[in-house]
């Protein structure tokens, strides 16, 4: 996968804007809030129809301009293609595909992204949700088909605790709910068992990475955690399970309002060498393990969409340490990934040059 242009117009604090990419290394030189963090924001979002730092459109478009423009020309499996996204303040986006309109659900999966930001950082430390998250992007862009039943589990969620709150608050009956378990449970069986599928691959490829960065000192193991399970092995029959846990656990979902069983509510477990990372790793071991995981969901989507993503690195460079920028730029060199990278000092990088360099300043690249 390789994108060879950009434009933007009223994006962001960018009037106008035109780019041709390096087919390999692209990197994005200057100060804080001149706008480097804008281009990779925008080709993120022409991944996966969503901003990594807003959820609101509007936020995208220039100050007092009416509306935005984000065009870009990018290969897959050598076919030429174009995405382009209209924003406007007073009417809902549009997406084009190749000049065809298309529904936001159909673009996951036409452009493939890793994105690797500071944020990233609490990856491990963090909540469950981000864990999630993570997980469910980089299956979305390997299977759309996934991203389809995400969005319909999350409507059957939403329609569920209403319904809930309705018969805490005596306006409904119970037996609406055998309608809303069947399909909770039908959509939760596909989507658990394509993450326990997909974090199988994803540990063999972290381990292997980790073992890289560590010098063979640190073994990474992730494990998929069902809410709930509490340990047993219920992987063998989830619908049954999935019933009887939504069934035993009515009365308190109706007192709270929600759904307390689901893959809404997994998450993700790593370990070091027996070790779980999040409540016992020292931040460099959490940093490995961070840098491990982005490297695997690369040959994750390699291996199942037959080339390599296109790799953001947004500000990253400054919070790795000397060796762990080492083993991220000699494997990307060595795997040929094209990735746009933005930092402040160009000490950051090997003194040879790697690709190209762009200075960013006001809104303004030059080469």
């Amino acid at each position: 996968m390789n994108i060879y242009s950009l434009k933007l117009k009223d994006y962001r604090n960018y009037s106008e804007l035109k780019l041709t990419f390096d087919p390999n290394i692209n990197v994005f030189l200057g100060q804080n809030a001149q706008g480097k963090t804008n281009i990779i924001e925008a080709v993120y979002y022409a991944s996966l129809g969503r901003s990594h730092r807003t959820h609101t459109d509007n936020d995208l478009i220039r100050w007092e301009q009416p509306g935005a423009l984000v065009q870009l020309g990018f290969t897959r499996l050598g076919v030429e293609n174009k995405l382009e996204f209209q924003f406007s303040r007073e009417k809902r986006r549009r997406i084009l595909l190749n000049d065809h309109p298309i529904r936001p659900k159909e673009l996951v999966g036409s452009l493939n992204t890793v994105l690797f930001s500071p944020e990233d950082l609490f990856l491990i430390k963090g909540a469950p949700a981000l864990r999630r998250r993570f997980l469910d992007g980089e299956i979305s862009q390997a299977s759309p088909a996934y991203y389809h039943e995400l969005t319909k589990y999350s409507k059957i969620i939403t329609q569920r605790n209403n319904l809930l709150k309705k018969i805490r608050e005596r306006k409904a009956g119970t037996e609406m709910l055998e309608l809303w378990d069947a399909q909770l449970v039908d959509s939760a069986v596909k989507i658990t068992l394509k993450r326990l599928e997909a974090v199988k691959k994803l540990n063999m490829l972290a381990n292997l990475m980790q073992r890289r960065i560590s010098g063979n000192l640190e073994n990474l193991a992730i494990a998929y955690e069902i809410h709930g399970a509490d340990g047993d092995n219920v992987t063998s029959d989830l619908h049954s399970w999935y019933n009887k846990e939504l069934a035993s656990h009515r009365e308190i979902d109706i007192i709270r309002g929600s759904t307390g069983r689901g893959p809404h509510l997994d998450d993700i477990i790593l370990t070091v060498n027996g070790i779980n990372l999040r409540s016992f790793g020292s931040q460099g071991q959490q940093r490995t393990g961070v840098l491990s995981l982005k490297l695997a969901e690369l040959e994750f989507l390699r291996s199942e969409t037959g080339e390599y993503p296109v790799l953001l690195l947004d500000d990253v460079m400054s919070e790795l340490d000397a060796s762990r920028r080492s083993q991220l730029m000699e494997f990307i060199r060595r795997e040929r990934i094209q990735t746009m990278i933005t930092a402040t000092d160009s000490a950051y990088f090997p003194a040879e040059r790697i690709g190209t360099y762009y200075q960013v300043a006001a809104g303004r690249i030059t080469r």
